[in-house]
């Protein structure tokens, strides 16, 4: 048979496998031809109709659905408002606010009355429940006499009227009378002063009665005179011997001086003892208001004895006492050294712009307690004696060890300083 190269040809084509497709060719013209004679191919893109989808109906072919016929418009008719639905059993129903509030009023009422059983049982525990009655008390006793401490304050402006009459020592008696309700506040308001064994001072005739001193301000001379005045039974005058620099402070030195106090001299102390009065005298000195306060209630040295001489000279008693309450009443920044003494700088008490000498003017309310002791025995000393150093020095010290031990006795046997 012979070859034929054509036939040949077409079976090496079916053995080598489906022969493509050409594509179609464009017309001169630059047109495509018609897409509808080729079929659709799977085409994968973000159409939803182009991954592999049926192809869509043209627009043309797709059948548009007919609209409903319109219903015809009915008035509506007034029908009764349906009943509200009861809360299903799955959403609780909400609770009102007034029952909510009448519940929390509730609780808080009981957390108050369980908190008033608590402190009632506390105060049962520590025996407080007297504690507003005797608050009460304490009150009612102290508010009538603050009342007429304060009524009687107001009059403190005659007290700055010029001096009527003086005596030859300067005491000024009208301004001691007007100034009697102040004394009266300091003494049994303020200071709530107590004073035991007043008897050992003479019903009469002249005595000396010698007593530590502390503070700024002689406040101590103040309540000496008042507690001889008020609670001895002959409630006898006393004429405070001061020094110099306690007469010249200023505003309080002279009221002092009017209320009776006296520059201490021989001559001023022997002319009131031979009128038969008391003189009180402070044998420390400015040295008291000097003592740091790690020393306070501890005399100083009683100088060269100057008050024994006196009393030998006019034959009359020494009477000591300890007054307990002055140290504290007096601040301690109203001394010169006290800010050198803390921070440990002496030249710093140098500076009088660095003390605070007006603090000492407004005393703290501490107790007083003021206790006299019998006179101390002189030994039948005279006037003679008075010249002697020796003799001076031994009543001197015997005076001062007597003071000191009173001191220690009341300080171990008070309570509270400032209650």
């Amino acid at each position: 048979m012979p070859f034929d190269a054509r036939r040949g040809a077409r079976l090496l084509g079916d053995m080598a496998g489906p022969k493509k497709r050409a594509k179609p060719r464009r017309a001169r013209t630059g047109t495509v031809r018609n897409k509808q004679s080729r079929p659709a191919r799977a085409v994968l893109g973000n159409d939803p109709f182009a991954r592999g989808a049926a192809p869509r109906a043209p627009a043309a072919q797709a059948s548009a659905p007919t609209p409903p016929p319109p219903k015809p418009v009915v008035p509506p008719t007034p029908q009764a408002r349906p009943p509200a639905a009861a809360p299903s059993a799955a959403a609780p129903a909400r609770e009102e606010p007034a029952p909510r509030l009448a519940s929390v009023e509730r609780r808080v009422e009981a957390a108050i009355e369980q908190a008033e059983a608590r402190l009632v049982e506390l105060a049962g525990r520590a025996r407080l429940r007297d504690a507003p009655e005797e608050l009460w008390s304490a009150l009612a006793g102290v508010v009538p006499k603050l009342q007429a401490g304060i009524a009687a304050a107001l009059d403190l402006v005659r007290l700055l009227e010029p001096p009527e009459r003086l005596d030859k020592y300067g005491m000024d008696a009208r301004f001691d009378e007007r100034f009697a309700p102040v004394a009266e506040l300091l003494y049994s308001t303020w200071w709530r002063t107590v004073v035991r064994e007043a008897g050992h001072v003479p019903a009469r005739g002249p005595a000396v009665v010698v007593a530590n001193h502390a503070g700024v301000v002689p406040w101590d001379a103040l309540v000496l005179r008042e507690a001889l005045r008020r609670d001895h039974p002959a409630h006898r005058p006393l004429r405070p011997l001061l020094d110099d620099r306690e007469c010249d402070l200023p505003l309080l030195g002279p009221m002092f001086v009017r209320l009776g106090a006296v520059r201490a001299s021989p001559q001023a102390a022997e002319a009131l003892l031979s009128e038969g009065q008391l003189v009180g005298v402070f044998p420390e000195g400015s040295a008291g208001a000097r003592k740091p306060w790690r020393e306070r209630y501890r005399l100083q040295r009683f100088g060269r004895g100057g008050f024994v001489k006196l009393a030998l000279r006019m034959r009359a008693p020494i009477v000591p006492c300890a007054i307990v309450g002055s140290e504290e009443a007096s601040p301690g920044i109203s001394r010169a050294g006290w800010l050198a003494e803390r921070l440990g700088v002496p030249l710093i008490g140098k500076g009088a712009a660095l003390r605070f000498g007006p603090a000492a003017a407004l005393p703290l309310p501490s107790r007083w307690s003021l206790r006299f002791g019998p006179p101390v025995p002189l030994d039948g000393r005279g006037p003679a004696d008075a010249q002697d150093p020796a003799i001076v020095n031994v009543l001197t010290e015997r005076v001062r060890a007597t003071l000191q031990a009173m001191l220690e006795e009341d300080l171990g046997a008070r309570g509270s300083v400032f209650l």
